[in-house]
């Protein structure tokens, strides 16, 4: 069932005992933030709560998970933020497929999996409509559950740069600045700072980027090779996605990205172009400048696809 308002959403957390909060797998910041914002949230009012993902939370986000451990209970509801498939979950909890009480997401391509969801697609970010839960429920924001939420709306706003970035979304900021979030130290984190091996794999990656149609679409490989060469972990991978879209002229960006299986993962970034319109036509999804699809095939063969489809969208 569709939870269609924020108010019903809110008595349906006020009823939730022995939470269990799944977050999708290759962790980024904003199901972390809403996975940990949510379970800080619960804990702060008595209920018990964990947080799990398939893959773990990277050290990236260690800011928000120093001194998180699980609590001993026994499940009773079980709640999947910022998930649009149960696929998503990874093979670790892939148990929990067809478990999930309640899904709160923000993808317009969210499959409907969970008994009741609240799925807001104009929404910018997870985090965002954990903000505004909690505001409704009159939650006290501590430092930390702010941290984890500007965590997320930051992340998925690009620094506020995306075109998803609405006034809610700075609001929301200035709110949880107020509560005692360290804006500049996340931003700087998330935005500034990178390893010796990232900025080496960015060298080696733009090497790899092709063009076609008129320069409009630009394309970037990132490889098993160029990863295990530089000695990265797959977390620091995601700001690679808008490497592309930052060349003049570009209009749509793809960033291919080799996972352990060998299969390629393609990040569709547009700046008018519909990106989950492309990402579906190979079974992937998400937002209309920012969506996500798995590719088969070698890399050139991967490529020449995602490329193809991409200039039917110019």
């Amino acid at each position: 069932m569709r939870i269609t308002t924020l108010e019903a959403l809110a008595e349906k957390i006020k009823s939730c005992r022995d939470v269990t909060i799944l977050t999708h797998s290759h962790p980024d910041g904003d199901c972390t933030g809403a996975g940990l914002g949510l379970c800080y949230y619960f804990r702060s009012v008595g209920v018990r709560a964990n947080v799990k993902n398939s893959d773990g939370f990277p050290k990236l986000f260690d800011f928000l998970t120093d001194g998180y451990q699980d609590q001993e209970f026994e499940e009773k509801f079980v709640i999947s933020v910022d998930v649009a498939t149960p696929e998503l979950l990874g093979d670790s909890l892939s148990c929990y497929a067809e478990r999930v009480d309640l899904c709160i997401d923000h993808h317009r391509s969210n499959s409907g999996y969970a008994k009741d969801s609240y799925v807001d697609g104009g929404c910018c970010a997870a985090c965002l409509i954990i903000y505004e839960l909690l505001k409704l429920l009159g939650a006290k924001l501590t430092p930390l559950i702010a941290d984890c939420l500007y965590t997320g709306i930051a992340t998925d706003t690009g620094c506020f740069m995306f075109d998803s970035t609405g006034p809610g979304a700075h609001s929301a900021a200035a709110g949880l600045m107020e509560a005692g979030c360290r804006a500049a130290a996340i931003n700087r984190r998330m935005f500034q700072i990178k390893s010796r091996g990232r900025i080496l794999a960015e060298h080696r990656v733009i090497d790899t980027m092709t063009f076609s149609d008129d320069g409009r679409i630009a394309l970037i490989a990132v490889t098993n090779e160029i990863i295990d060469g530089c000695g990265i972990d797959r977390a620091e991978l995601d700001g690679f996605a808008g490497i592309p879209l930052s060349v003049e002229g570009v209009e749509i960006g793809i960033t291919l990205k080799q996972q352990p299986d060998e299969s390629y993962r393609a990040s569709v970034r547009t700046v008018s172009a519909d990106a989950s319109a492309i990402a579906a036509r190979f079974g992937g999804g998400g937002h209309i400048r920012a969506a996500g699809c798995t590719v088969g095939g070698t890399k050139e063969e991967a490529a020449r696809a995602v490329m193809a489809v991409a200039a039917e969208y110019l």
